[in-house]
C-alpha cells in the first residue's frame, strides 16, 4: 500500500526508516520531509499544518494510510479531515489530541479520573496569575496552555522568576502567542524524570519501552529548554514495579479515561513523568511519539511498524504481538550554533558515509543542495542512534560516531546517557 508521513524532524526520519522496512509498503511520501527522507521515499513541498494540502496528497497520491509524526497537523484536525474522505490514520483526532493541545484539559481529565499529578491551578487572566503565585510558599513551573514547540514550560527557581514568565507569557511580549493566554500554574515536583510512550487504538494500550530524553541545551542540565538534545532507552534505574504503576495508573488510565468520556484515543500516548518520593506523577501528555525519544526507540522495535499502525487504525490492536530488541539505544542530537535562540543554516555537512555501518543517522534539520550535499536546514540537524548490548556500549558507539560529523558551529551535548546523569533531577 502507498503511505503518507506527515512531518520533517529526525522523528519522521526514523519513522519512514522502519515504515519502508514493511514488506506491505508500496509508495512512501513524506510531507514535508528532509534530506534523510528523500532516500526513503518522495518528499511533498506540503507543511506539515496544510490539513487540506494533506489531505489532497493523501487522495491523489492513493494513499491508504496517513501517519501524522508531529502534534500540530494533530491539533488541527488532520486524522478528522481524513476520515471525512475515507482515509486511514495513525494518530488521534482533535478532540483526543487536546490531551496535549491543551494542559488544562488534560489536567482537568487527570483530576476526574484520580490520575496523579503535580497540583495545579489555571489561568486566564493575568492579574489573577500573579496573585496567585504571590501566594504560593515555593517558585512554581509555569506552563503555556496550547502548543509551544516543546519550549512552553518554564521551571522557576524563584517566585520572581514566576512573575516575569506570567508577564512574558500574557502581557504584551506574548512570547507564545494564543498558546499562552491561558497559563497552568504547578507546583514543581522533584525526582527522576521518565518518558512513557504506548500504542492505543482506543481500547487496548500497548505499552513501549521507557527512554529519558535531555531538554536542556548544555552539558549538566544548563542553558535553555530545548526540543530535545539526546535520549537513550531503556534506564535501568527505573524498577517494575514503578513501571507497572506507569502503564496502568497513567498511561492505560488516560486512554480509558477518554473512552469513558467518549472521546477514543488512537495513536501513540506519550506521558512525561517523575518519579517522585510519593510515586510516578505526571508532567504532561503528548500526543505523538517524542523527538528524540522515538530515535531511541524505534531501533529496538522489531515488529512491522505499518502492520501496528494499521491495527491502531482499524481498532484491532489487540491481535498484534509487539516484539522489542533487549538492546540498549543511545540517541545523541547535533544541533546549530546558538539553539534554540539564533542561528544559521545552509552549513555543508560532511561525514556522514564515514560512520560505522550500524550506526543510524536520523536527519532533522537537513536540506538538498543543489549539487546534491546536505546542508543545515534546521535549529537540530541530526540524530545519531546506536544500539549496543548495554547502555555503555551503546553510549559509546554513539559518540564515536558522532566525531566523524562536521558541519560550522556545530553543537552537541556530551553526556547523554551518562551514568552520572541517570539520576538528574528537575
Amino acid at each position: 500500500m502507498n503511505v503518507l508521513l506527515v512531518g520533517s524532524g529526525a522523528r519522521e526520519h526514523a519513522l519512514a526508516w522502519k515504515l519502508r522496512q514493511s514488506p506491505k509498503l508500496t509508495d512512501l511520501f513524506i510531507a514535508p520531509g528532509n534530506a534523510g527522507t528523500a532516500a526513503l521515499g518522495t518528499n511533498l513541498p506540503l507543511k506539515a499544518s496544510d490539513v487540506e494540502g494533506l489531505t489532497r496528497a493523501a487522495k491523489e497520491n492513493r494513499c491508504e494510510l496517513v501517519v501524522v509524526g508531529p502534534e500540530d497537523p494533530l491539533a488541527r484536525g488532520l486524522v478528522d479531515r481524513l476520515a471525512v474522505e475515507g482515509i486511514a490514520a495513525f494518530g488521534p483526532s482533535r478532540s483526543a489530541a487536546r490531551i496535549e493541545s491543551s494542559k488544562a484539559f488534560a489536567k482537568a481529565l487527570m483530576e476526574r479520573h484520580g490520575i496523579p499529578t503535580a497540583r495545579t491551578a489555571v489561568f486566564s487572566n493575568r492579574t489573577d496569575a500573579r496573585n496567585h503565585i504571590e501566594g504560593l510558599g515555593e517558585a512554581p513551573v509555569v506552563k503555556a496552555d496550547g502548543l509551544a514547540g516543546g519550549k512552553g514550560a518554564l521551571i522557576c527557581d524563584t517566585k520572581a522568576e514566576a512573575l516575569r514568565a506570567i508577564d512574558m507569557m500574557m502581557g504584551e511580549q506574548a512570547i507564545f502567542g494564543a498558546a499562552g493566554r491561558t497559563v497552568v500554574i504547578e507546583e514543581r515536583l522533584s525526582g527522576r524524570e521518565v518518558s512513557a510512550h504506548a500504542f492505543s487504538d482506543g481500547r487496548t494500550t500497548l505499552p513501549m519501552p521507557f527512554s529519558c530524553d535531555y531538554k536542556r541545551a548544555l552539558d549538566g542540565d544548563e542553558g535553555a529548554n530545548t526540543g530535545g538534545m539526546g535520549a537513550y532507552s531503556p534506564p535501568a534505574w527505573l524498577d517494575a514495579e514503578t513501571a507497572h504503576a506507569i502503564d496502568e495508573g497513567i498511561t492505560a488510565a488516560a486512554v480509558n479515561a477518554m473512552m469513558d468520556e467518549e472521546v477514543p484515543y488512537r495513536g501513540v500516548l506519550y506521558p512525561g513523568i517523575m518519579v517522585t518520593p510519593d510515586g510516578p506523577k505526571v508532567l504532561e501528555y503528548n500526543c505523538r511519539l517524542g523527538d528524540p525519544e522515538a530515535q531511541a526507540l524505534l531501533p529496538r522495535l522489531k515488529t512491522d511498524l505499518l502492520e501496528i499502525c494499521l491495527a491502531v487504525a482499524s481498532n484491532r490492536l489487540h491481535e498484534v504481538e509487539i516484539e522489542w530488541s533487549e538492546q540498549a539505544c543511545v540517541a545523541v542530537v547535533l544541533a546549530s550554533g546558538g539553539y534554540p535562540e539564533e542561528y544559521q543554516t545552509g552549513f555543508p555537512i560532511s561525514g556522514l558515509a564515514q560512520l560505522e555501518e550500524d550506526v543510524l543517522v536520523f536527519h532533522a534539520g537537513t536540506a538538498l543542495a543543489e549539487d546534491g550535499s546536505v546542508v543545515t536546514g534546521g535549529g537540530r540537524v541530526l540524530t545519531v542512534a546506536a544500539l549496543g548490548d548495554t547502555l555503555t556500549e551503546a553510549r559509546a558507539k554513539a559518540y564515536r560516531n558522532v566525531q566523524h560529523i562536521h558541519f560550522s558551529l556545530s553543537h552537541y551535548r556530551r553526556d547523554i546517557a551518562a551514568p552520572a546523569q541517570e539520576a538528574r533531577v528537575q
